[in-house]
């Protein structure tokens, strides 16, 4: 095999190589406007799961097992903070009263986010995956 030949073949193994490995890079732009479904089991007695949701202007939708409400999320780079707004309570079992709890520390200690495909990752005093709906 010539020169040109091994270079032509070489750069099609390098295409198809860079072709297979962006996938798996990371997201660098925060999935706005998507429903991000926490990746847990749904609690005894319920199917609803936490789905947060961020507008391109920072408005943040928050339903958790319980609690509906908003907030605001500011996204700067990989850099993420969410302040919890007003929470409306329905009526609920203690346990998922403590879960809806437990979750809002979380999401006000978040400091930094990831995406790889459709999975965001918020990471801070406690991390948590989200899957983006897709329906």
């Amino acid at each position: 095999m010539g020169d040109r030949a091994l270079k032509s073949h070489l750069i099609g193994a390098l295409v198809i190589f860079a072709g297979i490995a962006t996938p798996a890079a990371a997201q660098t732009e925060f999935p706005f406007e998507r429903d991000l479904v926490l990746e847990a089991r749904a609690m005894r007695g319920s199917k609803r799961l936490p789905v947060l949701t961020v507008e391109a202007n920072g408005q943040a939708q928050i339903d958790l097992w319980c609690k509906r409400g908003q907030g605001q999320a500011v996204i700067a780079g990989d850099t993420i903070t969410i302040t919890i707004g007003a929470m409306k309570d329905e009526a609920c079992t203690p346990e998922r009263t403590q879960a809806d709890d437990d979750m809002l520390e979380a999401l006000a200690g978040v400091t930094s986010w990831s995406a790889r495909g459709d999975v965001v990752t918020l990471n801070g005093v406690k991390t948590m995956k989200f899957r983006a709906a897709t329906n």
